[in-house]
């Protein structure tokens, strides 16, 4: 029986996404996938369980999670990999997308040996992340992997214009832009009273400033709330015990999408900040920078092209041109102790979450797929 929202899956196109990460948890492809789901595709997404996986929340579309040995590590990816190839192998499907490099070969090789068209969803530059680039050896094994199956993609898309151009310069692919926007809840409305907390939230990787985040609080009065989990976790927690800011800086650890809108609403500024170590972050456009924008939060920014490109349209963040701890308190505490401007770009957003929403952008996902499968 079709799930809700779906024609039955005999008459229409079948598509399967592919993600190394926890279900409940990617809201970028929860979003890509409903909506194709509600345009009427049959959808399933593939992912992995943990040991600590929630019990799968319901949606439009088809879930799947594989259950491995190993969680982490190049022999997590292996395992993945290979289980991934044989569970695709006996899907009958019109196409296979593979989100970023962790799953890009099964969906390469299965494509191949079924003769179906395969996608490449690419989130970010893979190999120019900073936990890669650092590692020459990880670097090489990635690096090698794009070089050999990028190139066999054709089709695809990725969330900025500078990571499609990148593309484009290293492999000759001409990837569409298809931004990684939040859901319109309707125009938001400016709050009679300022959020108490700033807010980072997302991955808790390394490039994304916790180094000098962290320290900066010290001469900030509110507290800093980081919603996610990731590489660095324990290197933060850390970094908060060496300052001694135990009751300034809280974690929340992983929150599911629900949830996280109520703590985005509820606070003053948000943080998009990452290291200008690598390729990927420079070129970066993080879905949290948009997230602010519908909950009509001003927020703390890098000067990267991206961002900057959009501030200078509709001024919604302060930006910064370095990250030291110093420049990170300052511009908080000019942006809560400057009402005018706080005001300001709590305006701009609700101007600029009419435009920047995923509303609009699924028009141009579902162009994309009518295009390839129709």
């Amino acid at each position: 029986m079709p799930l809700p929202g779906r024609a039955s899956q005999n008459t229409v196109k079948k598509i399967v996404f592919t993600v190394t990460n926890d279900l409940n948890y990617d809201q970028r492809m929860a979003r890509i996938c409903t909506s194709l789901a509600l345009n009427g595709y049959w959808v399933t997404l593939v992912g992995r369980l943990r040991k600590d996986s929630l019990e799968l929340t319901n949606k439009s579309y088809n879930q799947k999670r594989i259950k491995c040995w190993f969680s982490k590590g190049k022999v997590f990816y292996i395992e993945f990999n290979i289980r991934l190839f044989f569970y695709l192998l006996f899907q009958k499907q019109d196409a296979f997308c593979a989100i970023d490099l962790d799953t890009i070969l099964p969906v390469l090789w299965v494509s191949r040996l079924l003769s179906i068209p395969r996608i490449y969803d690419a989130h970010e530059l893979f190999c120019e992340m900073k936990e890669i680039v650092e590692r020459p050896l990880v670097y090489r094994c990635w690096k090698w992997i794009e070089r050999a199956a990028v190139p066999h993609f054709p089709l695809g898309y990725t969330v900025c214009g500078p990571i499609s151009m990148e593309f484009n310069r290293m492999y000759g692919v001409q990837y569409r832009v298809i931004r990684n926007l939040p859901l319109s809840a309707g125009q938001p409305t400016i709050p009679p009273a300022r959020g108490s907390y700033i807010l980072y939230q997302g991955a808790v990787n390394e490039g994304r400033s916790f180094e000098t985040l962290i320290p900066a609080m010290r001469d900030v009065e509110l507290p800093l709330v980081i919603c996610g989990d990731g590489n660095y976790m324990e290197k933060a927690r850390s970094l908060v015990k060496q300052y001694g800011l135990g009751e300034k800086v809280i974690f929340t650890g992983m929150v599911l999408p629900a949830d996280l809108v109520k703590y985005t609403r509820g606070a003053a500024i948000g943080i998009t900040l990452f290291e200008n170590a690598s390729q990927s972050n420079y070129l970066s456009l993080a879905n949290r920078f948009f997230d602010y924008i519908q909950a009509a939060v001003p927020q703390l920014c890098v000067n990267y092209p991206a961002y900057r490109e959009i501030n200078q349209e509709y001024e919604v963040a302060v930006l910064v041109d370095d990250l030291q701890p110093q420049t990170i308190s300052q511009a908080l505490n000019n942006l809560l102790g400057d009402d005018v401007l706080y005001r300001k770009l709590q305006s701009n957003c609700v101007k600029a979450a009419a435009v920047y929403n995923w509303q609009e952008e699924e028009k141009k996902l579902i162009g994309f797929y009518k295009q390839i499968l129709n």
